[in-house]
């Protein structure tokens, strides 16, 4: 039982959330998470503080992770799109 964690860099960017999507904010998936993982249920100023600190971990990603990759020159051998 191996499981890959995600990143929580730009957490913020990608609602909705849980493998279903059915949360919508992330204040609610922080909510959520306590009540699910820690039997716990937050005040307001608990999950806000959780909620703030996952947004200071937004930014902006390196345009080299972005940028278009450099593709081979088409020669007669490249195969031509399915236009199906």
């Amino acid at each position: 039982m191996v499981f890959k964690v995600p990143t929580l860099r730009n957490v913020e960017k990608t609602a909705p959330y849980f493998h279903d999507g059915s949360i919508a904010t992330l204040d609610e998936a922080v909510r959520q998470m306590a009540n699910h993982q820690l039997a716990r249920t937050l005040s307001k100023e608990e999950a806000d503080s959780i909620a703030t600190f996952l947004k200071a971990l937004t930014g902006e990603l390196p345009t080299e992770y972005i940028k278009e990759p450099p593709l081979p020159k088409s020669t007669a051998k490249t195969p031509k799109p399915d236009k199906a």
